[in-house]
């Protein structure tokens, strides 16, 4: 299949993509298979959400899942102890809010939907204590109002995650990252910015503090892969080149030491698209 935009939804995307056999850990990965109460389980269960769940560090109260998507962070911030509302425009019942919808009913859990864009929250000041935003904000059409929407809805001592945004080191990296991008040719609607465009739309939101998580930092921008899934990953490469696998795994053993050199990768690291994660305070 080539071209942009193969398909008129989302929906009839994902479901082509669930055809495809060779694309079933895509599938797996992207948390698009059903039924949908096993993924969003996998999905509360991952080493993603268990280093959000460290960035939460025990809060609870009300949460707003911006780009809620098939409802997988609705449901894991509702196990934590949440009261949420999913907001998705995407009215599909594989991929948007009837899929929350049908979610929040078999699993009983505090999860209400709200059919509207980012951009527009329909929502009065100060209402959550967090907004969590996984991969929605290299996807707005106007990133400057959608961080200053998050933050006006935020309760003072609020928190935004905003979580696994695509970045590119110069605006000519785009069309590289695009045509890359797995899922982009189906549908489109990807797109990816500069990490000082991102830092500097929260700042003017009014976040008092962010915090940068950078690709190889945190778990949340490494999944599908954990640190014992991309060191085996690398042992295997590096064996492909040098073949002496147990000297590998003798070096790259330590948890610290992998660490250390993924930091020293970080400054390396120019791939298009790279994920960031982002950790925000409202004063």
């Amino acid at each position: 299949m080539s071209g942009e935009k193969a398909f008129a939804t989302w929906e009839e995307a994902v479901v082509w993509l669930r055809n495809q056999p060779d694309q079933r850990r895509l599938v797996l990965d992207a948390f698009y298979d059903d039924p949908l109460v096993g993924a969003a389980e996998r999905y509360f269960r991952s080493s993603e959400w268990q280093a959000v769940t460290a960035i939460l560090g025990g809060r609870c109260g009300t949460a707003l899942d911006v780009g809620a998507g098939r409802g997988i962070a609705s449901y894991a911030l509702a196990r934590s102890g949440f009261a949420v509302r999913a907001l998705e425009p995407d009215p599909s019942a594989i991929v948007g809010a009837g899929a929350i919808r049908d979610l929040a009913a078999q699993t009983q859990l505090p999860i209400r939907v709200v059919e509207e864009f980012s951009e527009r929250l329909p929502f009065a000041d100060a209402t959550f204590d967090l907004v969590f935003a996984r991969a929605v904000l290299h996807h707005t059409r106007d990133l400057e109002g959608a961080c200053s929407e998050m933050f006006r809805v935020l309760r003072p001592g609020g928190m935004l995650i905003s979580a696994r945004e695509h970045v590119i080191s110069k605006e000519a990296d785009l069309p590289q990252f695009l045509a890359q991008h797995p899922l982009h040719h189906l549908y489109g609607g990807e797109h990816a910015f500069l990490l000082d465009r991102y830092i500097s739309a929260l700042t003017s939101a009014g976040f008092s503090t962010i915090d940068t998580l950078a690709p190889l930092q945190s778990p949340i921008n490494l999944f599908p892969f954990t640190l014992e899934t991309l060191r085996a990953a690398v042992v295997t490469k590096l064996t492909q080149k040098i073949p002496v696998a147990p000297l590998w795994r003798t070096v790259l053993g330590s948890r610290r030491v992998f660490g250390s050199l993924l930091s020293m990768a970080e400054h390396f690291d120019n791939r298009p698209g790279r994920l960031y994660s982002f950790v925000c305070h409202k004063a």
